[in-house]
């Protein structure tokens, strides 16, 4: 038997390293380039993300991106490292004490990988936002831990301007809390978790429609009928079913039905006759996921109708001026489609079958791909922009994954700190459950204002402790009755906060620095969809949600 179960395993294998430096680099990133591939890998290196403050959870959030060989960083930092430092930072030594909190956590981390280069500011993140607001302004990301209130309404104005990526986090107790704000973020290659062959079974394109009409299964011998791939039997039983149905199977019992008729037409081999076709098998099997409507997912729609695909300007992003392409591609050759994917699904099929189909669908990705560059480079023109603006491999690149593009519009953190305009409906609708995570955030927001007030963490001096719970409570209430909330139903969580006094445990900060670690990466890749917003984790009981302010 000639049969493959792979989508070209052979003709598609990786060529050989051109370097012994490619090589290397190969081997030592070889589990994250299989994630992002070498363009985000690349696009990794060429970052440079600034960090704020190297607390326990700002060095924990560098370590997971100098691993994995982010280009650039700095640490912006004018504390003196103290004894409640050593305990909750890992990159820091006892015989450090006193010295530059960042100078230090910078030399402990460049250690970790010589391909990436650090550096530090050894000063209060206030004085530069005051006096040299303009630093921030060439990062690719920035990360704040442990800010004060004051300094974060600064910084997130002055960012949302840029269109700079800030994440705010913050780790108190069992407590993690990260912030996105962001006011645009595209992404091309989001890596869904179930993505849906783009077959066309319903709507085939000429060629398709041709090759699968040539085919009759009913004169193919055994040997090929147990042979041909899975595709050219779903269509043609789709055929069949179109001949007596009006529109294809859309309910349990219609599927049911359909895989009973692919079941019925199955051939026993003469020889064998306990051995099915596994081809038949592959298409009953793929009537739930290969059978449907083929149309246009209603989230990419709304992005193709937004105002600025439909109005470009000189000022439109890559992004945007390809989706106007791809727009007018499915106003027109496309009609009413996106781009082909031009990619199959594994299946047992005869190797030459299975090589003719693959190339049908690859042939015809590549036209789709080419009318939309011609579109784009005709965009560019009237846009008055270079032709090499935009490559034909980006334009490539978003055809294929044009089904699965996104683009996260969010939100100013320094609008959540004006009551006049912060919209505090979800709040008081979710303090009206009592299991509701959004509990933390009150205190969280109500921390922040007992440290504009007293310059501490309430708790963070053992004899004040009882006083303390007093002062967080009454900033909380004013708090929310600026929102128009109620007070909290209990207590419990005032106590518990100042009991933490403000301290990082590791395990909760490593926790949380991973995760924002990987926030930073989807940013910098401009792969996979980030986090939506607010994100918050208890690690008592290990449960965590997800916020939209």
């Amino acid at each position: 038997m000639n049969l493959i179960n792979s989508s070209m395993s052979i003709l598609m294998a990786s060529p050989a390293p051109k370097s012994p430096e490619q090589s290397e680099r190969n081997r030592k990133y070889d589990r994250q380039l299989r994630l992002w591939g070498d363009h985000g890998q690349a696009a990794l290196e060429g970052a440079h993300i600034c960090v704020i403050n190297a607390t326990g959870l700002g060095t924990e959030i560098l370590k997971s991106l100098v691993l994995p060989g982010i280009g650039a960083f700095t640490i912006v930092d004018g504390k003196k490292i103290t004894n409640e430092d050593i305990g909750a930072n890992f990159f820091l030594e006892a015989d450090s004490v006193g010295k530059s909190r960042a100078q230090v956590a910078t030399q402990m981390l460049l250690e970790l990988n010589s391909d990436v280069r650090g550096d530090y500011i050894d000063e209060e993140p206030e004085q530069i936002l005051c006096n040299s607001p303009d630093f921030f302004n060439n990062f690719t990301v920035v990360v704040a831990t442990s800010l004060s209130e004051k300094s974060l309404i600064l910084l997130s104005q002055r960012l949302w301007e840029l269109n700079i990526p800030l994440i705010v986090c913050r780790s108190i107790g069992f407590i993690a809390y990260m912030r996105i704000q962001v006011k645009e973020h595209t992404v091309i290659e989001t890596h869904p978790d179930n993505e849906i062959p783009d077959l066309r079974l319903d709507k085939p394109f000429e060629i398709l429609k041709k090759h699968f009409d040539s085919i009759n299964l009913d004169e193919l011998s055994f040997k090929d009928h147990s042979h041909i791939p899975y595709l050219v039997i779903l269509y043609k039983f789709l055929e069949k079913w179109t001949l007596h149905k009006k529109d294809l199977p859309k309910t349990y019992k219609e599927k049911h039905q359909l895989k009973e008729m692919i079941k019925e037409a199955m051939r026993r081999d003469e020889n064998d006759t306990a051995n099915s076709e596994e081809n038949f098998e592959e298409a009953i099997k793929a009537v739930n996921t290969c059978v449907g409507h083929t149309e246009i997912p209603d989230n990419v729609m709304n992005i193709l109708n937004d105002d600025q695909c439909i109005n470009l300007t000189a000022k439109s992003s890559s992004f945007w001026i390809i989706a106007k392409a791809v727009r007018d591609f499915v106003e027109n050759e496309g009609a009413g489609l996106l781009p082909l994917k031009g990619t199959l699904p594994d299946m047992t099929a005869d190797t030459e079958k299975y090589i003719t189909l693959q190339q049908i669908y690859y042939k015809q990705a590549i036209a789709d791909a080419e009318s939309v560059w011609r579109r784009t480079l005709q965009l560019l023109r009237q846009l008055g922009k270079s032709s090499d603006s935009i490559s034909e491999k980006d334009v490539k690149l978003f055809c294929r994954h044009a089904s699965n593009i996104h683009v996260e519009k969010g939100t100013c953190i320094a609008d959540e700190y004006d009551s006049k305009t912060f919209d505090t409906n979800d709040i008081v609708q979710s303090l009206e459950n009592p299991e509701s995570m959004m509990i933390y955030y009150v205190v969280l927001r109500g921390v922040e204002k007992f440290q504009a007030e007293y310059n501490s963490y309430p708790g963070e001096f053992d004899d004040q402790v009882e006083p303390d719970i007093v002062k967080l409570k009454a900033c909380i209430t004013k708090l929310l009755n600026e929102w128009g909330c109620g007070p909290l139903v209990k207590d419990d969580y005032v106590h518990e906060f100042c009991r933490f006094g403000g301290a990082e445990l590791h395990s909760v900060s490593a926790f949380l620095g991973g995760l924002t670690a990987q926030e930073v990466i989807k940013f910098v890749t401009n792969q996979y969809k980030p986090v939506h917003n607010t994100f918050i984790y208890d690690a008592v009981t290990s449960s965590s949600g997800i916020f939209f302010f």
